[in-house]
């Protein structure tokens, strides 16, 4: 389903509804719909057999108004620069609704990262960088991990940039490992985020977390964490996750009697988000085909894989007792799902609200390198629980006073201060 769907489309759809309801200048509008500056390179690559191989590698910044370009890089198959225009975007979007001081930005290579060896991945790593080191950096881009890379990926990626700008800096890559310059709680951050937004909409909705069941979709990082604090923090259970296998190069749903244990499941699942299905059915869980996730009873939907798939198709699976969405993954839900959502009254928490837990330990990571003095753990997480709730509580104000849906409301937010940065800075004076 989600091949089907052209992300970037539908990240200018959603801008240009906004953009109207705002009555943005037609000239400001066409600035913020599309990327300022875009990379597209190739990376030859010395496999282990001897060969040499070159793949497509992507990098796009779509604006830096108000700070450095900040965005992961995606290792996958099916990466395209479209893909990464639509997710450099939301970046933008992501990084001013939680009001930290960062623009948008996204990277790529089109390759399956389970398909190379340790030493290949690293070739990648540092190739990818020798192509974009003099247009990255802790003042002008700041890239991180995404679907497909890992914190030792970063790692190399920081060591190369290092290497070639002659001095240590830390601060080019976030989400880096632990005694590399990485930051404590950083691992948790986006599947935590998820959490404190879902806690926060509760409180707002007077739902009972202890009564309440979600399914999600995924189970990499963002699934793994916001699974642990759907339990943990919110006293709830969790109906179901779904993986990606990549062995069997499909989808499964894997769900419990009485819900699933997610430390449980970390036990067994892999860097690359495929859990151990001999394991798990040897555990009692029950594993069924990857759609199976949304037909689950729960009262909150957390779609926390990849973008497009919560669609016009899929919502008529959806269980009728869902109260809220909290959208995990990056566009996740289409426009006509939206629809669905305000017709039927789902409170839905948008995307680069709802996951910005990531990118703003990302920058608390970076700032913890330009100090270089580092914060314990409970610092780190408590500082983000106090940027989401002001983050959550800004949008729903937002959506109260102007009786709009929560992801209008969310760009409106957004969109009001990168204007405001640009104008600050003279872009829109005709002087700059």
């Amino acid at each position: 389903m989600s091949g089907q769907i052209n992300a970037f489309e539908m990240a200018q759809k959603q801008f240009d509804g906004v953009a109207k309801q705002l009555k943005l200048d037609p000239g400001v509008a066409e600035v913020l719909r599309w990327p300022m500056r875009e990379f597209s390179f190739r990376i030859p690559v010395r496999l282990d057999d001897g060969s040499l191989k070159v793949f497509q590698g992507f990098r796009v910044q779509h604006n830096d108004a108000r700070g450095p370009n900040k965005g992961g890089i995606r290792f996958a198959a099916n990466e395209t620069m479209d893909t990464v225009r639509a997710l450099a975007t939301w970046m933008t979007w992501k990084c001013a609704v939680a009001d930290i001081p960062l623009g948008g930005g996204k990277g790529g290579i089109i390759v399956d990262p389970s398909t190379l060896t340790v030493n290949e991945k690293e070739e990648m790593c540092r190739g990818w960088v020798r192509a974009m080191w003099k247009n990255i950096g802790p003042r002008n881009d700041v890239p991180a991990p995404d679907i497909g890379t890992t914190p030792q990926m970063m790692g190399w990626m920081m060591d190369e940039y290092s290497r070639l700008v002659g001095q240590y800096t830390p601060g080019v890559f976030t989400g880096k490992p632990l005694g590399g310059g990485g930051s404590l709680g950083r691992t948790e951050a986006t599947g935590y985020g998820v959490i404190y937004t879902v806690r926060e909409a509760m409180k707002h909705l007077n739902i009972d977390g202890k009564n309440s069941v979600a399914a999600i979709q995924g189970f990499g990082n963002v699934s793994q964490y916001a699974a642990a604090g759907f339990v943990e923090m919110l006293g709830g259970t969790v109906a179901c996750v779904s993986c990606w296998d990549r062995h069997d190069k499909k989808a499964y749903t894997y769900s419990k009697k009485g819900g699933i244990d997610p430390r449980f499941l970390l036990t067994i699942v892999d860097e690359y988000g495929t859990i151990d299905k001999s394991k798990a059915q040897d555990a009692g869980y029950i594993v069924e085909d990857g759609d199976a996730w949304i037909t689950k009873e729960a009262n909150v939907l957390i779609p926390a894989a990849m973008e497009g798939q919560v669609t016009a198709d899929t919502i008529s699976k959806m269980s009728k007792g869902i109260k809220i969405v909290a959208e995990g993954a990056n566009g996740p839900c289409t426009p006509e799902a939206d629809e669905y959502f305000k017709k039927n009254n789902i409170f839905d928490i948008p995307d680069f609200l709802c996951n910005a837990g990531g990118v703003t330990t990302s920058y608390f990571e970076q700032v913890q390198n330009d100090m270089n003095f580092y914060w314990s753990k409970e610092e780190v997480l408590g500082r983000l629980d106090e940027k989401m709730t002001s983050a959550f509580n800004s949008v729903v104000d937002r959506s109260e006073k102007e009786k709009v849906y929560m992801r209008d409301a969310a760009y409106m937010v957004a969109i009001d201060r990168v204007v405001q940065a640009m104008h600050l800075r003279g872009w829109l004076t005709g002087n700059s």
